[in-house]
């Protein structure tokens, strides 16, 4: 068996530039910088295979960033093998736009209009083509340093609990469609009987689609002295607290390296999305007595900032935990396997009906005019939701055209084991159920999911609901939405859990 050589690299990605903030329905042009945003680097090597883990505080990753960063990172190291680059997103809703300025054709980037698509007079806004550069340029650096400074040392392992998420999907008795006044949009106006961040304070309010995922699971490092470098810190929850600011952050990463640095100095960190497509760390039922609690523990009435810090205590109670027990196990000699491959999975298919609905809709909204009057900041809010409705419509019209010759949507699934430890990964903003079915079935020890992985290609993101989802409807669960059907995410399931038997039956 081969000794473990680790590398680790890091690089703040943040720009004082006015760029464009991904996230919501209409562009967010920056004001400067709350706090860093970063893209981490962790390579793991035994000599036989290795996988190169990036993290990047950004929403999703698009646009082509994955296959620019491996063409950077293979002119400047061609031993480096790019495609065991696993990279993935944190899903903070306050990181730069690196999507392209100018989308291609009708099929525009689904969660944010594009730059060159809406009127921008009077605000100035950076290109974010150019900023996707300067990513891949910091990215592909810090793969390469992490890979060159690769160095003898160990991993530890274990999960713990830190309670971060809640479901966001609120199922109500009703059908919120038939509702007096009930809104039919693109964006989310196509409710059921659920509705994501839905009004719990209602008498039609039955329970909460999913349950919450409570569990952490961390991955530690060590140098050859057995002195701790550095975690992977896996948890079940996109970093949406402050996703209205328009200054750039890393969301409760922030707070969750600064609160595990105040306690183990300056070690890396590299955070990682676990299945949260209907989960968010933010309760909806007991919205006042958290109020109560912040007020009292931390003397702020601003919520969300006092439940990043909230949120970081716990993880960072977690990291301690786990690691006061899991240091007793040091390995620095494991297998590394890392498959690779392309699955197709089934899309979810757009009805007649629904495409004469997107069909009527694009029509109203093109014959909308742009708003032309208000400050350059109100044109630019209500212009940038106009285009992004449009560009939805637009998008599952060009689906329809094609879902019966390309019935199957191809997904790059990175699998691999580092001893008995397991990782996969997923474009997906993943829900809750898909995870436990992939680790209930593993035959690792910890079973890590990986959501919103980089693919290659302009496309990624987009949630991928279950089954009860589909039935509830409502944003995340609409044919806007959801890419990929129910039975393509259990087909996603049985092709991770079939390459993890392989990997574990290989020895």
């Amino acid at each position: 068996m081969n000794e473990l050589k680790i590398g680790w690299a890091a690089r703040d990605v943040s720009t004082e530039e006015p760029v464009n903030i991904p996230g919501q329905f209409h562009m967010r042009i920056s004001r400067g910088i709350m706090d860093p945003i970063t893209v981490s680097a962790l390579v793991i090597d035994n000599g036989a295979d290795l996988v190169a883990f990036v993290s990047v505080d950004c929403v999703v990753i698009r646009s082509g960033l994955l296959d620019e960063v491996r063409a950077a990172v293979h002119a400047r190291n061609p031993e480096v093998p790019v495609q065991k680059i696993l990279m993935g997103a944190t899903h903070t809703h306050c990181g730069a736009s690196h999507y392209a300025d100018a989308a291609p054709g009708s099929a525009a980037n689904i969660s944010t209009a594009m730059l060159g698509q809406v009127p921008h007079d009077g605000v100035e806004v950076a290109s974010s083509d150019q900023y996707r550069h300067f990513l891949a340029a910091c990215t592909a650096d810090a793969v390469c340093e992490a890979y060159e400074c690769r160095a003898p040392g160990g991993i530890a392992y274990g999960y713990g609990y830190a309670v971060v998420s809640h479901s966001r999907r609120v199922v109500y008795f009703d059908d919120l469609s038939k509702r007096p006044g009930a809104a039919r949009n693109s964006t989310h106006g196509l409710n059921g009987h659920a509705a994501m961040y839905g009004n719990t304070n209602d008498p039609q309010f039955s329970h909460y689609e999913a349950g919450a995922d409570h569990f952490i699971n961390l991955l530690y490092t060590f140098d050859a002295d057995g002195r701790l470098t550095g975690a992977i810190i896996n948890v079940p929850a996109p970093s949406q607290n402050s996703e209205n600011e328009y200054r750039l952050s890393a969301d409760y990463w922030h707070d969750v390296r600064t609160a595990v640095r105040a306690r183990h100095g300056d070690i890396f960190l590299l955070p990682q999305c676990a299945a949260a497509g209907d989960l968010s760390p933010r309760i909806l039922h007991y919205r006042q007595a958290q109020a109560r609690r912040f007020r009292l523990k931390y003397c702020t009435d601003q919520t969300e900032l006092a439940a990043r810090k909230d949120i970081a205590e716990r993880i960072a109670g977690a990291f301690d935990e786990v690691l006061d027990w899991a240091r007793k196990d040091i390995k620095t000699a494991l297998p590394v396997s890392h498959v690779v491959d392309t699955v197709g999975l089934s899309r979810r298919l757009i009805t007649d009906d629904e495409r004469e609905y997107a069909r009527q809709g694009l029509e109203e909204l093109n014959r909308k005019p742009f708003k032309t009057d208000g400050t350059p900041e109100e044109r630019l809010h209500a212009n940038s939701i106009l285009v992004a409705g449009r560009n939805r419509f637009a998008r599952v019209l060009d689906r329809y055209e094609t879902q019966e010759a390309q019935p199957k949507l191809p997904m790059e699934l990175h699998v691999l084991r580092i001893g008995d430890v397991a990782f996969a990964s997923n474009r997906f903003e993943l829900y809750m159920d898909y995870q436990h079915r992939m680790q209930a079935r593993s035959p690792f020890e910890q079973t890590f999911i990986i959501q919103l992985a980089a693919q290659p290609g302009n496309d990624g993101g987009t949630y991928l609901c279950t089954e009860r989802g589909a039935w509830g409807r409502g944003y995340s669960a609409s044919m806007f939405c959801n890419l990929v059907s129910p039975q393509g995410g259990q087909e996603l399931v049985e092709e991770t859990v079939r390459r993890l038997e392989e990997l574990h039956s290989s020895g």
